[in-house]
């Protein structure tokens, strides 16, 4: 069976997400060591969830630029020159730590051209997944892309945690070795000709045609904003999670890396499931329930100190992450002309990484002022007025 699906995906794709599977991995091992770095240089809850928001600042810099050059330029050699560089970062923020040279500025520099590479990377390989699967696969592609990214983290994010307590310099090595690979692997794969330009004119007005695109779109518009506005809620509460397992739930390396693990466990569920679900009920009914799981992971987080709770709402969390995912990104692939594919998609996740960075900014600035829970009790107000407000919209799913 999985022979059948990957001869009717294509070839191409299979590299694609091969090179994905692999960047995923050095992706997840980060995620759990990146904070216990800072948390390793500063207690101050502000510069942790600061590190978080230097990677999130290119998004909402250079975004929609990124976007029109991923419409100009071939997006394989985007891509692949993209991973190579963010290597090379990484390389060096490894040779600091193992030199004991690193500093919060460091970091912050490191992690901020990493997130300028990532707002044309994956752009770029966004825009790449429609030119190498059938229209009727979209859906299959993105739940196998899903599964596989939640797979990676239920392994990455312990054995980065558990890396980091051996050799802080490692986790950080390992993920440079893996943007090398998949840089050779998205090399194989055939050149994509730039998208047929309608028009050829300035960078300001090729973005200006996105953002009218997307805007127009009730769907996509009451998506993009419900999850930007949703991302200032998360990342509010989550900026500073580190902090919060330690403090709230006695947690520390190994058991924060642990419980990140609850994610993984959902998500890969949640793959599986999304078509399924999707089928049976109708886009509109599942992502009107997944606002509703949104706002009730918020207040259990806030008043619980039991690390099973915790790790029982994460994983119905992921489980609709996932399936929310699987379906908004469908239904953008299959209504996206090609030639407007790489600006609608930066518009898109200009709105959500956007609220990503406000709400990891302000999640450090809350628990510092307040208490660590503070940002959970006003995702949960945030998650309830969206949820409100995109209720009728989401219909038309």
């Amino acid at each position: 069976m999985r022979a059948l699906l990957s001869a009717r995906i294509g070839a191409d794709f299979n590299r694609l997400w091969t090179a994905s599977a692999i960047s995923n991995i050095g992706d997840g091992v980060t995620m759990a060591a990146g904070p216990l770095l800072v948390a390793s240089i500063s207690d101050n809850p502000s510069l942790i969830a600061g590190a978080v928001f230097a990677q999130q600042l290119p998004w909402l810099l250079i975004a929609l630029v990124s976007g029109a050059w991923v419409d100009r330029l071939d997006r394989r050699t985007t891509a692949v020159v993209v991973n190579l560089l963010r290597a090379v970062a990484l390389a060096v923020l490894t040779a600091t730590i193992a030199t004991a040279t690193v500093t919060i500025p460091v970091v912050y520099l490191v992690v901020f051209l990493l997130g300028v590479g990532e707002t044309l990377a994956d752009t770029a390989m966004g825009a790449l997944i429609p030119a190498t699967v059938a229209p009727e696969h979209l859906s299959s592609a993105n739940a196998r892309l899903g599964a596989t990214f939640s797979v990676n983290q239920f392994i990455a994010k312990p054995l980065g945690a558990w890396l980091f307590v051996i050799s802080a310099a490692v986790p950080f090595g390992l993920d440079a070795l893996t943007f090398a690979v998949s840089a050779a692997l998205l090399a194989g794969i055939r050149p994509v000709p730039p998208a047929e330009q309608h028009e050829r004119t300035s960078l300001r007005r090729e973005i200006g045609a996105g953002i009218r695109w997307l805007w127009r779109h009730r769907l996509l518009r009451t998506t993009a904003i419900s999850m930007g506005a949703g991302n200032i809620a998360f990342c509010a509460a989550f900026a500073v999670f580190v902090v919060y397992c330690r403090d709230r739930l006695g947690l520390h390396e190994v058991g924060y890396g642990i419980l990140l693990t609850a994610f993984a466990v959902g998500g890969l569920f949640g793959a599986g499931v999304a078509t399924r679900l999707s089928r049976r009920f109708g886009n509109g009914a599942v992502l009107r329930a997944g606002l509703v799981i949104e706002v009730l992971v918020h207040l259990t987080l806030a008043v619980t100190t039991s690390p099973w709770v915790a790790a029982a709402v994460l994983i119905v969390f992921s489980v609709h992450t996932m399936v929310w995912g699987v379906i908004t990104a469908t239904i953008g692939q299959r209504a996206v002309p090609d030639h407007l594919r790489g600006r609608v998609s930066s518009v898109y996740l200009l709105i959500q990484t956007g609220g990503a960075a406000l709400g990891s900014l302000l999640g450090g600035l809350l628990a510092g002022v307040w208490s660590i829970t503070a940002p959970f009790w006003i995702a949960a107000v945030i998650m309830a007025l969206i949820t409100l407000g995109a209720w009728r919209p989401l219909r038309e799913a």
